[in-house]
């Protein structure tokens, strides 16, 4: 019944008895996602043979269900478009039309929501319920180049594109980080991610599962009900976003000195953690190790190559690197003419492998575009010293050229996170006659503090180059994020806009 070549499910049926998801609806093991995972591909079918790579969006709170509908669309041969409940009513549909999704799926919880936007989109519509409740039957067999999920980029820069990944990158990405980071069946994690992004759904779902694993899911993040579970379970791993950490870190400093003392050893019995997504502060990992004895292994990737670099889980975690290449990934730091940059040098990073995505869908201008000779174009700018990488930020957003000098707007947020007065912020070049660019950083202040442009830039001057010191401000209560807590660059200068800055 099963496809011999979905190695990410048919490893599941030797962990059988073995407890695979754990959900606010209780316990459920991999005998019991195997068998829901067919019948959701049975409901699918409706006796054709094969969806043959027909696009199956779908929309369900996290957990087994979300589980099943996924592994289910993959069993019948179709293509997994997973589908966000943060989402608005504009960005599901925006989905269900660029993926054109022949079918779409939602858990009874938001069949109100999707039913419209599939019927409008031409999709053919199921409840969870109803796929759930269909009869196994036969199933296809499927080759591993075959496409099997489409996820959307953010899509800061234009329309979300449609990112491809087939069977076969997903089964590299798990397995080096299966690899990397020693996932065993005696781990547990704690899931508190997205379930539309990379992150969320391969390093810690996908991993878990491919390791025979248990992986337990919160209807959302509470950083209290987050510090619970810490105490309760039996948890050896969490990944997450900066943010989640710092808000983490907030809620232990509110409670009592005996509190702190318990979360801080609930933390002992976890055997890594780690961060991604978007830049650590080193403040963040600095005052997490401090509370929690663990220092944060930090890891780059995207949606289009899954992770490709990764610092040591035994061996030196270096604050602001990211590691060395990732098992089976090529890696090439190109300077702006298109050369090999010099040792020391920033370069745009290149990256080549199996577990690199192959298109964007229905994209063939930009997918090739985004290609040199095999090689993937990241749009990201790093370092390397002494033979680990440092993101220095994407080429457009997080390298500002002013005054005929390039300036990393994270080495500048770092600096400024520093600041007594200053809990949070984001820096961003604005367009200048005479700069070029003029450095602007838009900033959260801590509670009853006060600041003034003149009093930052002259604190700035004593810890950076003049160029780098902010010359613009911005006093806000909150940074504009997307969904997985990144600081969201773009709008971060609509901000500076629309004060008229």
């Amino acid at each position: 019944m099963i496809g011999p070549s979905i190695a990410l499910i048919e490893r599941a049926a030797g962990f059988g008895p073995r407890v695979a998801v754990v959900s606010p609806r209780g316990e459920f093991t991999y005998a019991q996602l195997l068998e829901a995972s067919a019948r959701v591909a049975a409901g699918l079918l409706q006796g054709r043979a094969d969806l043959a790579q027909e696009r199956v969006a779908f929309l369900a709170p996290r957990g087994f269900t979300w589980t099943a509908l996924l592994w289910g669309i993959w069993r019948a041969g179709g293509v997994a478009v997973p589908l966000s409940e943060l989402h608005p009513a504009a960005e599901l549909a925006y989905a269900l039309a660029d993926s054109q999704a022949g079918l779409a799926a939602a858990h009874p919880e938001y069949a109100d929501r999707l039913r419209p936007l599939a019927q409008a989109a031409g999709s053919r519509f199921f409840t969870s319920d109803e796929l759930l409740a269909a009869p196994p039957g036969p199933l296809p067999a499927l080759d591993p180049g075959r496409r099997a999920m489409i996820l959307y980029t953010s899509g800061t820069t234009g329309a979300p594109k449609g990112v491809v990944h087939t069977h076969a990158n997903l089964e590299a990405q798990v397995e080096m980080l299966v690899q990397a980071w020693q996932w065993s069946p005696e781990d547990y994690i704690l899931h508190v991610l997205p379930l539309h992004h990379v992150h969320g759904i391969v390093n810690v779902l996908l991993c878990a599962l491919f390791a025979g694993a248990r992986c337990e899911f919160l209807p959302r993040f509470e950083a209290e009900l987050v510090w619970q579970k810490f105490a309760e379970r039996p948890l050896t791993l969490f990944m997450a976003v900066p943010t989640i950490y710092a808000k983490l870190i907030a809620a232990w400093e509110a409670a009592p000195a005996p509190e702190q003392a318990r979360l801080s050893a609930a933390c002992a019995k976890l055997r890594l953690m780690v961060s991604g997504s978007a830049a650590l502060p080193v403040s963040v990992l600095e005052k997490w190790q401090a509370i929690s004895g663990h220092r944060l292994l930090e890891r780059y990737g995207m949606t289009e190559i899954g992770m490709a670099l990764s610092n040591p889980v035994q061996g030196e975690r270096r604050p602001g690197f990211v590691g060395a290449a990732l098992p089976g990934v090529e890696l090439r730091l190109l300077d702006e003419a298109g050369r090999e940059a010099p040792s020391g040098e920033p370069g745009e990073i290149l990256v080549r492998g199996p577990a690199v995505f192959g298109e964007y869908w229905q994209r063939p201008a930009e997918t090739r575009d985004a290609f040199r000779d095999g090689w993937f174009l990241t749009g990201d700018v790093a370092v390397v010293e002494d033979g680990a990488w440092r993101i220095l930020g994407r080429k457009s957003a997080d390298i500002i050229k002013t005054g005929g000098y390039k300036v990393s707007a994270l080495e500048i947020e770092e600096v400024l996170r520093t600041h007594p007065a200053v809990a949070e912020c984001a820096v961003v070049g604005l367009e200048d006659p005479e700069w070029g660019e003029r450095v602007a950083a838009a900033l959260i202040l801590r509670p009853s503090q006060n600041l003034t442009l003149e009093e930052l830039r002259a604190w700035g001057k004593e810890r950076l180059a003049p160029y780098k010191v902010p010359s613009l401000a911005l006093f806000v209560e909150e940074l504009p994020r997307n969904a997985m807590g990144k600081v969201t660059k773009p709008a971060v200068k609509r901000l500076f806009q629309t004060q008229q800055i």
